[in-house]
């Protein structure tokens, strides 16, 4: 993925979106009469996270693709007046820093929906993006045609932990304050989170984290969202009351979020398809990104005729 072929859609904004009246940037590929696909990004990530190859694919399945930030991410409305997060006080139990929860950030993404005159999408969330689609899920069943997570979990403590020493090497030290520190850090996360069956291209994943860095690099904003997720708990009982189509991919190599966290996804809900990865780490690596676009868009389809 490119710089040029990164930067051919320029981001759109909508503002007064959904309860908490923020503003939302996203992008909107192909045919607005095609089935829309709502693609909802993990912790600190940000809508050139969704590379572009992977959305032409499912635009080619003549689908439409809309892929925006969340909030406190890239382009969107960060929550400026919000307590400052503590994300090892959230950790141990004290959740009073958090300023928000997924479902706040599922009623984002349903808001967007609103403002785009979009009654109901098929939506995919990867990461925390997938426990964001799984809430959009349970609390807007109606505007959901489908649902779709990937290497994402339930909430549960006991499933889709990280591995320890990922935790050490991802959140120790400073936060970057430079653009080469921050470019620096994320080419070691990938690195250290990818797909060991699918090498990644360090060149394109240096280009993207500078682009995330001009876009907005906000570190408090990514531990806002992180406590927001810490804050939200257990989805699983929740998850067995839905009825909707539901597609759950997982990597058997993921090490930020292990495999039982995908397993668990899929057992809570009633029908679940599970697809498991060999090589798959935590990552969309470009040897992923056309087999994943068209067992998605397959799902889709199949939901679409139901």
């Amino acid at each position: 993925m490119s710089n040029a072929a990164d930067t051919a859609v320029l981001d759109e904004r909508r503002a007064h979106v959904g309860p908490a009246g923020i503003e939302i940037a996203y992008q909107r590929l192909g045919d607005p009469a095609a089935p829309p696909v709502l693609l909802i990004m993990g912790l600190g990530a940000q809508l050139i996270h969704w590379p572009d190859p992977f959305c032409h694919a499912l635009v080619k399945r003549d689908l439409q693709v809309i892929r925006f930030d969340n909030r406190d991410a890239g382009h969107s409305a960060r929550m400026a007046g919000a307590p400052p997060p503590n994300l090892p006080a959230a950790l141990s139990g004290d959740l009073s820093s958090a300023s928000y929860t997924l479902s706040d950030m599922a009623a984002d993404a349903v808001g967007l929906l609103d403002a785009l005159d979009i009654a109901a999408a098929h939506v995919v969330g990867a990461s925390m993006g997938g426990a964001i689609a799984q809430t959009a899920a349970i609390e807007h069943p109606g505007r959901l045609r489908s649902v779709t997570s990937i290497m994402s979990t339930t909430g549960a403590a006991s499933v889709g932990q990280p591995s320890p020493d990922v935790l050490r090497e991802l959140f120790s030290g400073p936060a970057p304050t430079t653009r080469d520190e921050f470019v620096e850090r994320m080419c070691a996360s990938a690195r250290l989170i990818g797909s060991p069956g699918y090498p990644g291209d360090e060149a394109e994943i240096s280009a993207r984290a500078a682009r995330v860095y001009e876009r907005g690099y906000d570190s408090v904003g990514l531990a806002r969202q992180a406590v927001a997720t810490v804050a939200s708990g257990d989805r699983t009982g929740r998850l067995r009351q839905l009825e909707i189509p539901a597609l759950v991919i997982h990597g058997l190599a993921d090490r930020m979020c292990d495999a039982s966290g995908g397993r668990a996804v899929a057992q809570a809900i009633p029908g679940a398809e599970l697809v498991l990865i060999e090589g798959m780490g935590h990552d969309l690596p470009p040897g992923l990104r056309a087999p994943l676009a068209t067992r998605i868009a397959d799902f889709i389809w199949n939901a679409e005729r139901r």
